[in-house]
């Protein structure tokens, strides 16, 4: 009959797709569907009745508008506001936790209901995989942004670092480069992990007490990694001990390692820490190894650019030798020709007027200036960097040395053991960063003592320039004490040449700080953690057949200052 019902509310809301729930004038679980208690993660109702439901209660209150190209935080796109943004649904997004711990997002409507404001009706799906499906075409996008846009290696792997973090709320995530021999490897860039100077030394030591370096396997299989409940198998491994209680500072579980190929080779590798209830699929892994590609990419142009520096240093060593035989060995020849001339007007036997003798001695000399000129400027061009030649510790003595005998300016250099171990690349970017702090104190701080320290503890390299002079801030500043434009100058000087000592720490995965004060003088840090050495074989796993069979491909994983597993 017109008018009468053919269903009840009850039986249609028992077969909806969605879920439909009611929640009190406190936000609580009052009546759940079949469909609402499946998206739970419950068994029964009665399990969520009375629970805290993530929805807000009215209509626009704390919503969540979620679009692709929002900003993120903690894995979580947000966009606060009363109405939805023009072009999308009312829908707003809230997160949950599972009783099983699972993470998910739903997206969802709210209505009071009209017939008793105190209740609220919520109607949801699980939007979890679309969620992530946008956030990491949008992590990929970006990064291949920032692989344009970034300054220096360590920066760009940071950003994607970042990106991973973001786009799929994990715990963490490192990226570690090998070296050009393949032996060594770096810490380049990590997201969602303390940066700690110690933990190679840590690592190290957790190796050689029998731990299993998992990324190891990465780079020697060329494949992903996962390992589940990793966290619990290290917590367990008294071989793991001196990582214990940093690892513990991260809340993870699981744990992948990506290797970064290109060319067909290892380039390094991405090590992905995910938190408790994260599940790792196929698609998981498909959006790890697109972004260990762009990561790979960003490692090989940064090697090829690298290649083509010491390719065009190479040319300018060849073009001065060109010079040097056009020039130079011309000139010589002129003098020695000169030298023939009046060796004939000796042996005639005749008096040698004076004109011709002034004339070949005007001539000799102008051109051996000319000669002395060209050499020294060769010279100065061809000579290698002071630490290349020297070593580190006394290239830096040397430097010291000539700074007080041309300044006055007291200086004291403390070097602890070890500097000998410094690769001549690393000895030379460390090199410019002390003589660039020691300029400083120089130039614009008017400075009268200085100390350095310089040394390895810890499998980290670490130097310190500290002054006695006026700060950063002031001295760049003092414009009524300077001819006109000279704080400019300064302040523009500071600026080019701290960028270019931090690039020179962050090009091998370190950091460079700065601390200054009016009365205190200026302190400059640069802390450089030394590589990993990739041994020849990875030590034995007594237990690696039984991990290997708990994992998916293999077991586990360790890392470089920030994180680690």
């Amino acid at each position: 009959m017109p008018g009468t019902p053919l269903v009840g509310w009850d039986d249609i809301a028992a077969v909806a797709p969605d879920g439909l729930a009611v929640l009190d004038c406190v936000g609580r679980f009052v009546r759940l569907n079949p469909a609402a208690v499946a998206l739970c993660g419950a068994r029964e109702e009665a399990e969520l009745l009375g629970a805290p439901a993530p929805f807000a209660l009215a209509e626009g209150e704390g919503a969540c508008w979620v679009g692709p190209l929002n900003e993120q935080s903690e894995g979580h796109a947000q966009d606060h506001s009363d109405e939805p943004p023009e072009g999308r649904s009312d829908e707003q997004v809230a997160h949950w936790e599972s009783p099983s711990g699972a993470r998910r997002e739903f997206a969802y409507r709210a209505r009071t209901l009209a017939s008793d404001p105190t209740f609220t009706v919520v109607s949801f799906r699980d939007v979890t995989d679309e969620s992530h499906r946008q956030r990491r075409l949008v992590a990929i996008a970006q990064t291949s942004i920032a692989l344009a846009t970034e300054g220096s290696l360590g920066s760009t792997l940071d950003a994607v670092a970042q990106q991973i973090v973001q786009a799929d709320g994990l715990a963490g995530a490192q990226i570690l480069t090998l070296d050009s021999t393949g032996r060594e490897l770096r810490l380049m860039g990590s997201a969602g992990l303390r940066h700690w100077d110690a933990f190679l030394d840590r690592l190290l030591e957790c190796r050689d007490r029998g731990a299993r370096l998992c990324m190891l396997d990465t780079l020697k299989e060329r494949k992903p990694i996962v390992v589940p409940h990793r966290w619990a198998q290290i917590r367990e491994d008294p071989a793991w001990e001196p990582l214990h209680a940093y690892l513990g500072e991260l809340n993870w579980d699981s744990f992948v390692s990506v290797p970064l190929m290109a060319r067909g080779r290892p380039e390094g590798v991405l090590n992905a820490y995910f938190a408790p209830g994260q599940e790792i699929g196929s698609r998981t892994l498909e959006f790890l190894s697109a972004m260990a590609e762009q990561a790979a990419l960003a490692v090989d142009y940064a090697t090829l650019l690298q290649s083509e520096r010491e390719g065009a240093r190479r040319n300018e060593r060849q073009r001065l030798a060109r010079d040097l035989h056009d020039s130079i060995v011309q000139q010589v020849f002129s003098i020695g020709m000169q030298a023939n001339a009046v060796g004939v007007l000796g042996t005639r036997g005749g008096p040698v007027p004076a004109e011709s003798v002034q004339k070949f001695a005007d001539e000799v000399g102008a051109l051996s200036r000319t000669v002395l000129a060209d050499l020294r400027a060769m010279v100065h061009e061809l000579r290698p960097p002071s630490s290349a030649r020297l070593g580190l510790e006394d290239a830096v003595s040397a430097l010291v040395k000539s700074t007080e005998h041309r300044t006055g300016l007291a200086i004291r250099l403390l070097c602890e053991q070890e500097l000998d171990v410094i690769e001549p690349e690393l000895a030379e970017d460390m090199y410019r960063i002390v003589a660039e702090a020691i300029h400083n104190a120089v130039k614009h701080a008017e400075a009268t003592t200085v100390t350095i320290r310089l040394g390895v503890r810890d499998h980290t390299l670490t130097a310190s320039v500290r002054d006695d002079g006026h700060g950063i801030a002031e001295s760049a500043g003092r414009g009524d004490a300077a001819p006109e434009g000279k704080a400019g100058r300064t302040a523009r000087h500071h600026g080019y040449g701290l960028t270019t000592m931090r690039e020179r720490a962050e090009r091998w995965g370190g950091t460079m700080r700065i601390r200054s004060g009016a009365k205190s003088g200026t302190t400059v840090r640069a802390v450089i953690p030394l590589p990993v050495r990739v041994p020849e074989s990875p030590l034995a796993d007594p237990e690696s057949s039984r991990s290997a069979q708990q994992a998916v491909p293999l077991r586990e994983t360790a890392k470089p200052a920030r994180s680690g597993s």
